[in-house]
């Protein structure tokens, strides 16, 4: 019998993975972290314990969202203002 979570879980793996694309250490240094993250979990069979799995995974990827967002800023507020000194 299949979990009724196991479709989330894949979704948001997926997710993970193609937020990792632009990770500042890199795609494959993400990949790597993400894949030992999910399969640390894999045992998990306890729904309440694999929906707080999953709200942790949807903050990192709020978290990663706020990085690549604050990175995008810097870099137009680079090229747009003079430094401050």
């Amino acid at each position: 019998m299949t979990n009724p979570l196991r479709g989330e879980v894949f979704r948001l793996y997926k997710n993970l993975l193609y937020l990792g694309r632009d990770y500042p250490k890199g795609a494959l240094y993400f990949r790597e972290r993400l894949k030992t993250a999910f399969m640390k979990n894999k045992d998990v069979t306890d729904p309440e314990k694999i929906k707080k799995l999953i709200d942790r995974g949807e903050f990192v990827i709020k978290e990663l969202e706020a990085l690549y967002f604050l990175r995008k800023y810097r870099a137009i507020k680079k090229r747009y203002y003079e430094p401050e000194h």
